[in-house]
This record gives structure tokens, sequence and C-alpha cells, in this order.
């Protein structure tokens, strides 16, 4: 089984005044038009998932949405265990629950995405995980059910190398 997991496009700068609820954040224009083809790129790289799981903030949500607009993938399911205020664990236990399914996507936040994904890989493939950047994404195999540790690190790829194949 494969996961692809992927954190959200470049989003607005937080503020207080026009999002109380940073949870209603939105991409900028320039982060969805960065990601339309960073999602082409993710598209030449891997076969279509079973299921994308999305956190339900607005910015994930709408990540999520292009990469089902620009590959084809199915529409995204909302997951608030990936909600930026859950950590890897929750994160995890939403990976289990969703097992079974066939490859999956998970589109989530930062610092949640680098540290499922050292989470979910063998040891020796943890020094390979770097933080990501927006947008950027991170492709983990399994040769049974997804589990702590038992992951091997297919890839990782920085938005910029994502665009460049779409």
């Amino acid at each position: 089984m494969e996961v692809l997991l992927v954190r959200h496009a470049i989003a607005a700068e937080r503020d207080p005044g026009r999002w109380p609820d940073d949870a209603l954040r939105p991409l900028t224009d320039e982060g969805r038009a960065r990601f339309r083809p960073a999602a082409r790129g993710l598209a030449a790289l891997v076969a279509a998932p079973a299921r994308v799981l999305a956190s339900p903030y607005a910015r994930t949500w709408e990540t999520a949405a292009i990469l089902a607009e620009e590959t084809g993938w199915p529409a995204p399911e909302r997951c608030s265990a990936l909600a930026a205020h859950h950590g890897a664990g929750d994160a995890l236990h939403a990976l289990a629950d969703a097992e079974g399914a066939g490859p999956l996507v998970l589109v989530g936040h930062e610092p949640t995405m680098t540290l499922l994904t050292r989470l979910l890989v063998r040891a020796e493939d943890e020094p390979g995980v770097d933080w990501f950047r927006k947008g950027a994404a991170v492709l983990v195999a399994f040769d049974d059910r997804p589990a702590a540790g038992a992951g091997r690190l297919v890839w990782q790829r920085q938005p910029r190398e994502l665009r460049a194949l779409g």
C-alpha cells in the first residue's frame, strides 16, 4: 500500500482581524496558481488513489480540491484528525482507520506532515525526510498495513520539483 502525504499550498498570512478563526484562512491566488502544476506533477508520479483525506481547514481543503480538479483523483473527504491542532498520532489513527481502501492521499499541515512521515518510515529512512515546504509531498510504501516504522520512504518532492513535472 502507498500513502501520499501533501502539505497545503501557500496560504494567506495569519491575520486575526481577517480570520479570527485560523481554520478559515484560505490559499492565496499565488498559492492556487503554483499548486495547479504541482498537482499535475503528482499525477505524473503516482497512480490515482482510492481516497483523498484532507484537513477541514480552508487552505488544506482548497489544496485537496485542486488535486481533484487537476488530476481527476477522487473528491476529498474531510478528516478532522488532519486539522492543524491535531498531531501526528491522531493522523496515524486516521490512516489506520482508512487503511484497506487502497492508495491514500493525506492533505494536512506542518509540523504534522513531517512528524507523521518520520513516524511512518523505517528508522534508516528518517534522515531522508525534510520539513515539508508549502505544496511539498512524500510517498511512503508499506508491504502490509500502514503502521509506525513499517514504511519505506519512496521519495520526497519539493513544490518546485513537482511544478517542473506538471
